[in-house]
């Protein structure tokens, strides 16, 4: 990137992630922008953006991941500030877009939060939106703004290839992640098979059988997020009643809420790959040796050079248009 692109191109970071925020700007060259938030004293928070933005491309990257809701609320307060200081373009890349999962009415006297957020965002002054493996592809809609959905296909790709694995079987822990399995086996090769999953509740599932042959294969689950692990913890004792072998999971969001730590501490599988999307910390003792951590910095830092560019953000993921982030 020229110097001339880096002076129009501004990234700053809130205090969700700023590690990701840091690899983004190596992987594009650029310093990262100088701003800060502050707390005061009643807990009210204040954004101070350090340097001249009047007129530039500015990108402010801030997962709203717990705690969510401080989070969101300063996402918006440095939307407003950019805006105020006038930011030609305002686009805010959380990578882990909190309250997804809220999309629908499947009971009476029931918010649509993802809407409220989508609402809340576009009425801070953003002007686009990026965001990686959305719970509800449907939350795009919900948005009078562009709204960029990138997958992390890629990334996952690379690492199950990496693992050089012989007879396998791609898994969705339910029925919802269908789709996002036949990606999978679409990409790589191989069957898919699904677990028929019913939910109890919020926090509580049960998986009621397999639909397909794992016995004596290996097998790769995927999913977007895990939370409770209440969900891929039952799937597995599923797969290995069934008679699988080696157990290979994947999650883009790493929430992890408890109690997840506990229930993948006792899980049979043998190894789970998931992003940098949440900051991971040292959250994750439990299972650090089976845990692997992938980075979709490259993939983010791509789309943001591309939408800077005005280049196609949907040719990344298209087998014939690989940008310099997915080249494998």
């Amino acid at each position: 990137m020229s110097k001339a692109d880096a002076d129009q191109l501004k990234l700053f970071t809130g205090r969700a992630n700023p590690a990701l925020a840091q690899k983004i700007c190596d992987y594009l060259e650029i310093p990262l922008g100088r701003g800060r938030t502050e707390l005061f004293p009643d807990g009210e928070l204040i954004v101070k953006v350090e340097e001249d933005v009047r007129g530039r491309d500015c990108f402010i990257v801030q997962p709203t991941s717990h705690p969510v809701n401080a989070h969101l609320m300063e996402l918006m307060i440095w939307i407003d500030c950019l805006r105020r200081a006038s930011a030609q373009r305002i686009t805010a890349v959380i990578p882990y877009f909190g309250y997804a999962r809220q999309d629908r009415k499947d009971e009476g006297r029931t918010p649509i939060t993802a809407k409220l957020v989508a609402n809340l965002l576009e009425t801070a002054g953003a002007d686009r939106v990026v965001s990686v493996d959305l719970h509800a592809a449907q939350v795009q809609g919900f948005f009078d703004i562009p709204v960029d959905h990138l997958n992390a296909g890629p990334v996952f790709n690379k690492w199950f290839r990496s693992l050089k694995l012989k007879n396998t079987v791609f898994v969705s822990p339910d029925v919802g992640n269908v789709k996002r399995a036949q990606v999978y086996a679409n990409a790589l090769g191989g069957e898919i098979c699904i677990i028929d999953k019913r939910r109890k509740s919020g926090s509580e599932t049960k998986a009621a059988h397999i639909i397909g042959d794992v016995a004596g294969k290996n097998v790769l689950m995927v999913d977007d997020m895990i939370t409770t692990a209440g969900t891929v913890t039952e799937a597995i004792r599923i797969l290995k009643d069934n008679g699988a072998a080696d157990i290979y999971m994947s999650a883009t969001h790493a929430v992890f809420a408890p109690p997840a730590m506990q229930r993948l501490q006792e899980c049979p599988f043998t190894r789970l790959a998931v992003t940098d999307s949440i900051p991971i910390g040292d959250r994750c003792e439990a299972i650090k040796d089976r845990l692997v951590i992938l980075s979709v910095a490259e993939l983010l830092g791509e789309a943001i050079y591309r939408i800077h560019h005005n280049f196609s953000v949907s040719e990344l993921f298209r087998a014939d248009g690989h940008g310099r982030a997915l080249s494998e």
